[in-house]
């Protein structure tokens, strides 16, 4: 059980599903069979460029972090999990030992390494693979009857939280989200469980704004015309926090732009590498705060209960499932803006 196919990358647009070899399971560890991986907008980011901000991929990386699967094999001490267990799989691996893993900020972790990704060198390979290792804490049990796709998602939805979170309290507060891809539908979600009052969802392609309706969004605005639309998003009723989730610099500024005096912004969307140009002046002149989110911390956990308990129901945003074999069409119909939303791969 120590050869597998795993979906590798090798450069900009080179996926290719290749045979790895794990050698023996680690003392410590487990070993999960892959059963689904939904391709996230950064491993997108990585296919077609090789890199994601300022991550550049140097040496073969296996993609995916929003897995789950069925252990295989454990190799000592793992309380609560079992073998034929299914699981979620939480892509971060915190030491838990340094100054921000001790304040309560492990996503900040100095020695974090995050599964499939560039982030660190060597990389730490991803879990779009037949089979992969993780620790016993990265593994959260989740019911047999619930869909493996399902509790892949908790990732996603676990970013989500977070980016909320990270807003402050916005009950009954205006949210705008400016991207309504799966990470700004997953956070408009997220937004509504935190009690947000109205919510619109700004982006410049129609169909995903079309979904983000039927999702619940409040309102939608279709940018797509052109900056002078943009004159919507606020009118009549200010808007107290901008969520940019495109991963755009036009998406930032935009947001900066058409948040009220005061308001929030948070940054979401992982943002072109090196420098870019921002309208700093509206920042200081409207005296916002603006505040990071990275990844997610406790919010795992609480993102795979909200999916379990029905809280949350995530498979509404899957449009495609394909095979891991097939990986590499896969993430050209990801791509498509036009006709998915969230793929999945699933595994045997």
């Amino acid at each position: 059980m120590n050869s597998t196919q795993a979906a590798t990358l090798f450069g900009p647009e080179d996926l290719r599903v290749v045979e790895r070899d794990l050698g023996a399971l680690p003392p410590g560890m487990v070993r999960v069979r892959f059963r689904a991986g939904g391709i996230c907008g950064s491993d997108m980011h990585y296919f077609r460029h090789a890199r994601t901000g300022d991550f550049i991929v140097t040496s073969p990386l296996v993609l995916g972090h929003e897995v789950a699967g069925e252990v295989v094999e454990i190799d000592g001490n793992a309380d609560g999990l079992a073998i034929g267990d299914h699981v979620a799989v939480n892509p971060s691996r915190w030491c838990g030992t340094c100054v921000r893993c001790r304040e309560g900020r492990p996503n900040l972790c100095e020695n974090i390494y995050f599964m499939g990704s560039a982030s660190k060198t060597p990389h730490m390979q991803g879990g779009f693979s037949g089979l992969f290792d993780a620790t016993p804490a990265q593994c959260v049990k989740v019911p047999k009857d619930l869909p493996f796709a399902a509790a892949a998602l908790a990732e996603p939805l676990a970013v989500a939280l977070h980016a909320v979170a990270r807003a402050g309290d916005v009950r009954g507060r205006h949210v705008a989200l400016f991207g309504a891809g799966p990470i700004g539908l997953l956070t408009m979600l997220a937004a509504r469980l935190a009690g947000a009052g109205q919510i619109t969802m700004v982006d410049i392609a129609a169909q995903p704004l079309a979904f983000a309706k039927t999702l619940g969004a409040d309102r939608v605005v279709d940018t797509g015309a052109g900056e002078a639309s943009l004159g919507e998003v606020a009118a009549g009723n200010p808007i107290d926090v901008a969520l940019e989730v495109s991963g755009t610099a036009a998406g930032l500024a935009s947001a900066i732009r058409t948040v009220r005096r005061g308001g929030t912004v948070v940054p979401i969307g992982n943002l072109p590498g090196g420098e870019i140009p921002v309208p700093a002046n509206a920042i200081m002149a409207k005296e916002l705060d603006v505040r990071g989110t990275f990844r997610f911390g406790e919010e795992f956990q609480q993102a795979v209960g909200l999916i379990v308990s029905g809280a949350v129901d995530v498979q509404r945003l899957v449009t495609a499932t394909r095979p891991l074999a097939e990986a590499p069409d896969a993430f050209r119909l990801a791509l498509d803006r036009t006709r998915s939303i969230k793929v999945i791969l699933s595994g045997d």
